[in-house]
């Protein structure tokens, strides 16, 4: 297969970043479609943590291509102390191409998705405020800047200065706030910040298309999670972009049949940042045991998430609106010395028994989980084999597999490399 699709197949942290990781060692080329630096991948090689937020975590191989597409937000700050960050490390950039045709994040984004925040008080949305929504509405009501628009200065220099006046008076008399912005000060910043990108900026588009007409090994690794697509996600605690298998095709400008395989990772467990209702969620010792011993604090943030028993309903739900192919099953090891393991199988809604995820937050908030209970496992980190689970453990990854309605192939067993399980 020429081309896979690794996408977040719940609220995001699902463990992506191993898994594409793993399979970024086979891959020619690693594409990242969609999102910004909201997002973050940990990936953890020996005694080294890295921390990916806009870089595909290929970069860690050399000779792999890396590519941010289109569809990304790219804050040229952050890009540039990633860049720096991994030449720390010792590892070559030079395989790394940035879109043409991205959207910058500017720092009148950062501002006003700040400001945004806390104008919406208890209503808050949960945001970075890295200014990845505000960028993306730029985009969407066609006043954003783009990545080529830095190498046509007067170009920028003009698009810059007509959104500044427009976002001052935003600030200042919409959200009677203080602060003002310099256009002057923002373009001798990014021009600068051009100079140091030039090399990587490229047309993406060709890039991918001829990677895949070459029958190159081509990874698409999604940032976030399936019910964070503004669409399909629990709106609107969502992201500004599209996390599921059809926002890649978009985001990197080809065609859905260029695509072979699409992944959807999923945790043992569930796990959510922010508000919302959230079904299967703990309030209890358990939950607290599994955010400790599943390390479950953002990478970007570092809030503590919350937790819950594994939501076949929202298993379901991904499977059928990404056309998931095969399913990764994440961190099933935090899960060890749990007496008794839950699977949430439908919903209850008053009298009626609801079995498809719901568009109405009201009405999922009104929704209690209809539980299957499993027998529990202890420590299995140390396997390295399927044969080897217990046989608790396989009747739980089976049932999971039934009730989603696609075929688990990859179990994770722990954070490293080599603690993954290939299944068939």
């Amino acid at each position: 297969m020429s081309a896979k699709i690794i996408i977040g197949a719940q609220w995001g942290d699902e463990g992506k970043a191993k898994i594409i990781d793993i399979l970024s060692e086979e891959a020619e080329v690693v594409v990242r479609s969609q999102g910004g630096n909201n997002a973050g991948h940990t990936v953890v090689v020996g005694d080294e943590v890295y921390k990916f937020h806009l870089i595909p975590s290929g970069i860690l191989y050399k000779g792999t291509k890396c590519i941010v597409a289109n569809g990304v937000v790219i804050d040229p700050e952050g890009i540039l102390e990633e860049i720096d960050h991994i030449h720390e490390k010792g590892i070559s950039t030079d395989q790394l191409s940035i879109s043409d045709r991205a959207h910058l994040v500017m720092p009148y984004h950062k501002i006003l998705d700040g400001i945004k925040e806390d104008h919406r008080g208890d209503g808050d949305i949960g945001t970075t405020k890295k200014g990845i929504g505000p960028c993306y509405m730029d985009k969407a009501e066609r006043s954003g800047i783009r990545v080529c628009d830095l190498y046509n200065e007067e170009v920028f220099k003009k698009k810059v200065r007509e959104n500044v006046l427009i976002k001052n008076k935003i600030i200042k008399y919409v959200y009677d706030q203080e602060i003002q912005v310099d256009a002057e000060e923002i373009i001798e910043t990014y021009l600068e910040y051009a100079k140091r990108l030039k090399k990587y900026v490229k047309d993406t588009t060709v890039e991918v298309f001829e990677a895949l007409s070459k029958q190159q090994k081509v990874l698409f690794e999604g940032a976030q999670g399936t019910l964070l697509d503004i669409d399909l996600g629990t709106y609107p605690y969502v992201t500004s972009s599209h996390p599921v298998t059809g926002g890649v095709c978009v985001g990197s400008g080809i065609g859905p049949t260029a695509i072979d395989e699409c992944i959807g990772v999923m945790k043992g467990y569930v796990t959510r940042v922010g508000k919302g209702p959230f079904p299967t969620e703990l309030f209890d010792a358990v939950g607290d045991k599994i955010r400790d011993v599943g390390h479950e604090y953002g990478t970007t943030t570092g809030r503590p998430r919350r937790v819950g028993w594994f939501d076949a309903v929202i298993g379901k739900f991904a499977v059928r609106t990404s056309g998931l192919t095969s399913i990764a099953l994440n961190k099933i090891d935090v899960m060890a010395n749990v007496d008794v393991v839950k699977i949430c199988v439908a919903y209850k809604k008053g009298d009626a028994v609801v079995k498809e995820f719901p568009a109405s937050l009201e009405d999922l908030a009104l929704c209690e989980p209809i539980y299957e209970e499993l027998s529990g496992w202890g420590p299995i980190d140390h396997i390295r084999k399927y044969e080897d689970l217990p046989k608790e453990v396989k009747t739980y990854i089976q049932r999971c597999e039934e009730l989603c309605g696609a075929k688990i192939t990859m179990v994770g067993v722990g954070p490293d490399r080599e603690q993954n399980i290939y299944i068939n």
